[in-house]
């Protein structure tokens, strides 16, 4: 299409979203736009498993509890505009003739990103030319899902390229973080962070390539579970990047509470998804990993304090040493560790996941379609042409002396299939170091910021978009990694030193730096990040129980944002 007609239709696609939104909602019973009432709050304060043990004891109606959580969605979305897609109308029929309940997560909603299908919804991902396409059937997630009992509700917001920590796009507008609406609640799953921490929900699915349910965690005040690829289902989607498998993307879990993120991932593992998920492995639920942990009472718990590309920002540090001390008053060994290199892992992990130069991401866009502040940075060093690049790589290199920056834009730039092989290559190569050192090291965990700061303003991923090292480096390791909410940024505690020079830092933690500011952040989130290898979901989640109950007991423990 012709550039003024495809903006055109840009603009039209994106009104006509927002207006069937607007709709959607004003058409729900009065009872969505009433005031949360004493049995909303009594339905509120239990857990998941409560509410489903309720449901098939015939105590709870699965309506009356969609419709309580339908509610405090649609409070969520007017304070943070996290939603996109509104299927609670017919989620009230799905309730009645769909979904299964005597599953194992009767009558909860669930929320999804918006790249999760559902039949006769859209699935636009954010992009305005993939709207007015709703999907002829559910996606086999979601059918596991409704066997389960469970009843999708609504979807959540997201960025048009899926690589940000942010979640913003035309056809759906900005996400805000629920703590602080300046302030972005993470991305690609920012939506589905803004929510739970909100109270909007209990559960929710995200997908994760780079970060992209840790860090709304970390932003937003919930928790999430990093799975390893082939342990959750990952088919009837739809994505900015598809046939991309340098950096797998994986779909994980996020919840309100740890309680119900453990309960959750049990449930949905128990329903045996490779019979339906051809891309899941067929392993069970392993009660013994976790009872294992239970019956341990020392671990030796690797700490590694800095990626040694961006140092962790005082409130980040003070998570983790928050932590640390509570393990500590629990007789735990602690060992600072020094893994091979994440530079490293972050130089592999950025070549791949843009391998084709971005021009994937970049096709779905139409004519003044907005990127993603860093998404756009990317691609606009992608397409400096070859001379002048390796004239700015040379530059950062020996006048700047920036060797950190100029690792990473040095390879910056299309791969041949024979170039990204190299690459994979260097990848398992650098994978294989980390099974040694891991074994050298007997480590029964490990813990880590998991990013270099508390949230990013909007628009902060312009400057930020390279820090990302914390959680990348897991996703090309693999490794199953939990998130957990520790401590708030306290504006007197977590200043920068009065000898941080900003001069003195590379470009990646300039650009981290640059939004860090302890008073403009008070009240914001700080979680740290637990991390096993490979396929030790059960063992994570159990050690998660285990750090959180430490931190109760030396008075630590992370308070949620309250539902108004």
């Amino acid at each position: 299409m012709l550039p003024p007609f495809d903006y055109l239709e840009h603009r039209r696609a994106c009104q006509r979203k927002q207006l069937e939104r607007s709709t959607r909602i004003a058409n729900l019973p009065i009872s969505y736009r009433s005031a949360i009432a004493q049995p909303d709050r009594e339905i509120l304060s239990k857990s998941i498993e409560t509410l489903v043990q309720d449901v098939h004891r015939g105590l709870l109606k699965p309506v009356d509890i969609l419709r309580t959580y339908g509610k405090v969605a649609i409070k969520a979305h007017e304070k943070t505009n996290c939603l996109t897609e509104v299927m609670i109308a017919e989620a009230e029929s799905w309730a009645e003739h769909e979904v299964n309940l005597e599953g194992p997560l009767a009558g909860i909603p669930i929320s999804l990103k918006d790249s999760i299908a559902v039949k006769g919804f859209d699935v636009s991902v954010g992009y305005s030319c993939n709207t007015g396409k709703p999907y002829a059937e559910d996606g086999s997630l979601v059918k596991i899902l409704k066997a389960a009992g469970a009843i999708p509700y609504v979807k959540t917001n997201l960025p048009t390229t899926l690589l940000s920590f942010e979640s913003s796009n035309d056809v759906w507008g900005r996400c805000l973080n629920p703590h602080n609406p300046d302030y972005s609640p993470g991305g690609s799953t920012g939506g589905e962070a803004a929510l739970l921490a909100y109270g909007g929900g209990r559960i929710g699915i995200g997908s994760d390539v780079a970060g992209s349910v840790r860090v709304p965690a970390h932003y937003s005040g919930i928790y999430s579970l990093r799975c390893s690829t082939g342990r959750w289902p990952k088919m009837g989607m739809n994505t900015s990047m598809p046939g991309q498998e340098g950096i797998p993307s994986v779909f994980s879990p996020m919840a309100r509470t740890l309680e119900d993120l453990i309960y959750f991932s049990k449930s949905l593992i128990g329903m045996k998804p490779w019979k339906w998920d051809h891309s899941v492995h067929p392993l069970e639920w392993r009660m013994g990993e976790e009872e294992k942990v239970r019956d341990q009472k020392r671990f030796k718990i690797g700490v590694m304090r800095t990626d040694g590309v961006v140092d962790p920002a005082p409130a980040c540090a003070r998570a983790l040493e928050h932590t640390v001390s509570a393990l500590l008053a629990q007789g735990h060994e602690i060992v600072d560790v020094e893994p091979p290199s994440p530079y490293t892992a972050l130089r592999i992990a950025s070549q791949l996941l843009s391998a084709d130069g971005c021009k994937t991401f970049l096709s779905f866009f139409r004519t003044s379609e907005t990127n993603d502040p860093g998404a756009r940075q990317m691609s606009f060093y992608m397409k400096i042409p070859c001379p002048f690049r390796y004239l700015y790589y040379l530059w950062i290199k020996y006048v700047k002396r920036d060797d950190i920056w100029a690792g990473l834009l040095k390879d910056w730039h299309p791969k041949s299939a024979h170039e990204q092989w190299k690459w994979v290559t260097k990848r398992e190569a650098y994978k294989a170091s980390w099974h040694e050192w891991w074994k050298e090291e007997e480590l029964d965990f490990m813990l880590t910021p998991v990013n270099s700061t508390p949230a990013v303003p909007h628009c902060g991923m312009k400057e930020a978009v390279s820090a990302c090292g914390y959680t990348f480096l897991f996703n090309l390791l693999d490794y199953s990694c939990g998130v957990m909410p520790v401590i708030h940024v306290n504006k007197a505690l977590d200043q920068l030193p009065a000898t941080f020079w900003f001069k003195n830092l590379n470009g990646v933690a300039k650009g981290a730096y640059q939004h860090y500011d302890a008073d403009r952040m008070h009240g914001l989130p700080v979680a740290v990040q637990v991390v096993g290898q490979r396929l030790q979901e059960e063992k994570i989640l159990a050690i998660m129980e285990m750090v959180e109950r430490a931190l109760e007991e030396t008075g630590g423990r992370y308070d949620l944002l309250e539902i108004e």
